[in-house]
């Protein structure tokens, strides 16, 4: 049976705002002074660079001065702010407000480049062009499992101690899991630890069939890349490099370990960023609860790209209904395949339409010859059929729409019951990318709205 669809609620059953104890306020955390770092992680793909460079845009035209890094290397963030390209040096971004005092600086890590700055700085120059020509040191720099991570650590480090910038947020790397980030610094801080070093370089003292054997025991903690370097030259290469950087060992575990602080001090502050997706959001539940393990400042947590329906109170169920009666409503029995439809305004939807003549067979009878309808029963053109199908199609769009809305709402407060402290800001997804300052600050002020608009998101 065919059924009418209820009159609207006024309330919308799908998409609700946060609670205010669930609101994550942006502005008063990126204006306070005593916020020096903000740190944007995730899982890939949720939308960190985007976030990252949104927040820096509004603290600076709100007056601080703010330095953005990035480690994405499809230089989206270049392009949003209108330059060229990053690079390891903080470029300055043109085009602000800056009536209230602020600035606002990009760059884009370069991980090589960042290690050997380390290398320079701490060696003199004949020992630092011998650790830099080192293959060993070159596939290290390059190809070690981490570096990524421990060298925007590194990077974040040297911006911190310049004290140039009222603020800095940084964009975390791309990795299969967001606990790299974290785990990085200690990885690799450990790995160039004295002790480990002095095992790795105990071969090429031992010698012989037993010192690579010995020697095939220690590298199984290096990279494939490693791996390609065979033999004697590569013990070679790991004397050398040991005996030019034997004195910056000690520095580098030093440097993790401030870092590491760093992260922990109360100046600096974390925001998870997530899509409303099950994995995703399951991600973020894990880091959360891997951030205060760690004593780690967490600010909330940033859902990004969150669907929202202008006509929400429609529901996918009366939409669906509704299709199905405009659909059904026009079937008839015409072997033919002739539209030869006949329902009236007053009998439309209804499961009884005094206007047929049903058999005792139960197929409706037509009472002309030639099939061609009554004078007295209305005909049905071919531009009615097609906005009736449309009108149809669009309801069904919808009842998808909100069905996705409901999935995305279930994730959410799933989440919200398994961590009640974490204060969230919702984004709302948008139909295109962003692609400039216009772009930018249109989602800073999505990130300080707090809830998905509805604008935008039909």
């Amino acid at each position: 049976m065919s059924r009418r669809p209820e009159p609207a609620q006024d309330q919308d059953p799908v998409r609700e705002h946060l609670s205010p104890a669930h609101a994550l306020e942006i502005d008063p955390l990126i204006e306070d002074p005593d916020t020096r770092i903000v740190v944007c992680c995730g899982s890939g793909g949720v939308g960190k660079t985007t976030t990252a460079a949104a927040l820096g845009l509004r603290a600076a035209e709100r007056g601080r001065k703010v330095v953005v890094l990035t480690i994405d290397p499809a230089r989206r963030l270049a392009q949003s702010m209108g330059i060229d390209s990053l690079d390891n040096t903080p470029r300055r971004v043109k085009g602000i407000d800056d009536s209230a005092g602020g600035e606002l600086h990009a760059m884009m890590l370069d991980m090589k480049r960042t290690f050997d700055e380390i290398v320079e700085a701490h060696a003199d120059p004949e020992r630092a062009a011998a650790i830099l020509g080192n293959p060993f040191y070159q596939s290290l720099s390059a190809g070690f499992a981490g570096t990524q991570e421990y060298m925007a650590m590194e990077k974040l480090g040297q911006l911190r101690s310049r004290d140039e910038w009222d603020l800095i947020v940084v964009d975390t790397p791309p990795s299969r899991s967001a606990l790299d980030f974290l785990d990085a610094p200690k990885r690799l801080g450990s790995f160039l630890d004295g002790k480990l070093i002095r095992v790795l370089l105990a071969p090429a003292k031992v010698g012989g069939r037993a010192g690579m054997k010995f020697l095939n025991v220690g590298m199984s903690v290096m990279t494939g890349a490693l791996g390609k370097v065979l033999g004697g030259q590569l013990l070679r290469d790991v004397q050398t490099f040991v005996a030019a950087m034997d004195s910056m060992f000690g520095g580098f575990r030093t440097r993790a370990d401030a870092t590491y602080k760093l992260l922990q001090a109360p100046g600096t502050a974390f925001l998870v960023v997530a899509a409303p997706e099950r994995d995703a959001l399951r991600e973020a539940a894990y880091f959360v609860e891997r951030l205060a393990a760690e004593d780690m400042p967490l600010a909330g947590l940033v859902l990004n790209r969150v669907h929202g329906s202008g006509a929400g109170r429609l529901s996918a169920e009366r939409a669906l209904a509704a299709a199905e009666n405009l659909e059904e409503s026009r079937i008839v029995d015409q072997p033919d395949g002739k539209a030869g439809l006949r329902n009236s305004p007053d009998t439309y939807g209804s499961s009884e339409s005094p206007a047929r003549n049903v058999t005792d067979g139960g197929s409706p009878a037509t009472e002309d010859v030639d099939g061609a309808a009554p004078e007295d029963e209305p005909t049905v053109t071919d531009g009615e059929r097609s906005v009736e199908r449309l009108t149809a199609g669009l309801l069904r769009l919808h009842a998808e729409r909100m069905q996705l809305l409901a999935r995305e709402r279930r994730t959410r407060d799933r989440f919200t019951a398994l961590h009640p402290e974490v204060a969230m800001a919702e984004v709302a997804a948008l139909p295109g990318d962003v692609h400039d300052l216009a772009g930018l600050r249109d989602i800073g002020e999505r990130l300080a709205a707090g809830h998905a608009e509805l604008s935008g998101t039909s």
